[in-house]
C-alpha cells in the first residue's frame, strides 16, 4: 500500500507551512505530497477569532507545486484535484509539463470538474451547471493527455464544444513518458468512473465508507470493461482523513484540534490507534485500494506524521 500526505491549505496555510510539511513527509518516506486546489476555506475550519476564514488566504496549487519541485528531492507531488473551471486546458498542460521538468519527473495531475460554487463567486470564476462542468472536464482530459502524447515535431488539433486547439506544437513535453500520471476521482457512479476508464491512471474515491468505496471501485471496473480496458490497469485509491494517536486521549485531542467527530472519522476515514488504522487499511486493500491519500488537516502537528510513518506506514508499505 502506497501512502501520500494530502493537505487542504485553503483552510489556512502559507507556502512556508506547506514546504515544512512536504519536506517532513519526504523525510518520513511517504510516497507523495498532494494538495487540494481551492481558493476559499470550506466549512468552519480555518476560522480565527475575528471570524475570518482560511488566513493567511489561498495559495495557488500549481505555483505551490512548482516551488516544492525545486525544494524537495524524491517525494511525488500532485493535486487532489485540480479544478477544471480554474484553468484553460492548453495552458494547464504547459504548466504541469513545466513543473514535471522542474521536479525531475515527480508530478501527478488530479483533475476534477469542480464543485464549490462560493469560491468561484468570491474570485470571479465562471461556474457552469453540473452537466457542462463534466463536459468541459472530459474535453480537458482529452486535450491535456493529447498534447502530452503528441510526438515531438507533430501537431495537435482538437475541435470540441467548449475548446478548440488548432495546429498546436504541443510543447513543452513533460519529463515522464508517455506522460505524468492522471488521477480522476469523485463519488459519482456513472460519469466519473467513465472518465477515469478513458483517461486516468488512477481512480480515487474521496471520504467514503468502506461499502461506498467498494461500490465505486466496482463502478470503475465496469466502466473499464465497457471501454475495452483491462480493469487491473486502473489503479484504485481512496482519500481518507487520518487522525492517529498512541492512546484514546491522543486520538481525541487530534480530532478536537481539527474540529471533527471521532465516530464520523471512523465511518469515512482512518481514526484510532495505529493498530486500528492498520486494520482499516487492510480492509481497503482487500477491496482493491493500492494507494491511500491521507488527509492531514493540522499542518502544525509534525509528530502526527512521525507516528503514522513509524507505526502505520512501516506495517503496510
Amino acid at each position: 500500500m502506497r501512502l501520500t500526505i494530502f493537505t487542504e491549505p485553503q483552510q489556512g496555510a502559507s507556502y512556508e507551512d506547506l514546504l515544512r510539511v512536504a519536506r517532513h513527509a519526504e523525510a518520513c518516506g511517504f510516497d507523495g505530497f498532494f494538495r487540494s486546489d481551492h481558493y476559499l476555506a470550506i466549512g468552519g475550519a480555518g476560522r480565527d477569532e475575528s471570524g475570518t476564514f482560511g488566513l493567511p488566504g489561498p495559495t495557488d496549487a500549481w505555483v505551490t507545486l512548482a516551488g516544492l519541485a525545486r525544494e524537495t528531492r524524491s517525494i511525488r507531488l500532485g493535486t487532489m484535484l485540480t479544478c477544471a473551471t480554474f484553468r484553460l486546458p492548453g495552458p494547464l498542460a504547459i504548466t504541469v509539463a513545466q513543473v514535471d521538468a522542474m521536479s525531475g519527473g515527480r508530478v501527478e495531475l488530479g483533475l476534477g470538474a469542480g464543485w464549490f460554487e462560493a469560491e468561484h463567486r468570491a474570485y470571479g470564476v465562471p461556474f457552469p451547471p453540473t452537466g457542462e462542468r463534466f463536459d468541459r472536464l472530459a474535453e480537458q482530459l482529452e486535450i491535456v493527455t493529447g498534447l502530452w502524447t503528441t510526438p515531438v515535431g507533430g501537431r495537435y488539433t482538437f475541435h470540441g464544444k467548449y475548446y478548440e486547439l488548432v495546429d498546436s506544437p504541443a510543447l513543452p513535453k513533460p519529463v515522464q513518458t508517455p506522460r505524468p500520471p492522471v488521477i480522476v476521482g469523485g463519488k459519482g457512479t456513472r460519469r466519473t468512473p467513465g472518465l477515469a476508464a478513458r483517461f486516468a491512471d488512477e481512480f480515487n474515491v474521496p471520504f467514503c465508507s468502506l461499502e461506498q468505496t467498494r461500490t465505486l471501485f466496482a463502478a470503475a471496473a465496469a466502466a473499464c470493461e465497457a471501454a475495452g480496458r483491462e480493469p487491473a490497469s486502473l489503479r484504485l485509491s481512496a482519500a481518507q482523513t487520518i487522525c492517529c494517536g498512541r492512546t484514546d486521549a491522543e486520538v481525541r485531542r487530534r480530532a478536537e484540534a481539527i474540529g471533527s467527530d471521532i465516530d464520523a472519522l471512523k465511518a469515512t476515514g482512518l481514526c484510532g490507534t495505529p493498530a486500528e488504522i492498520v486494520d482499516k487499511i487492510g480492509q481497503l486493500s482487500q477491496i482493491g485500494a493500492s494507494r491511500l491519500h491521507l488527509q492531514v488537516l493540522d499542518l502544525t502537528d509534525l509528530d502526527h506524521l512521525d507516528l503514522i510513518a513509524d507505526q502505520v506506514k512501516a506495517q503496510v508499505a
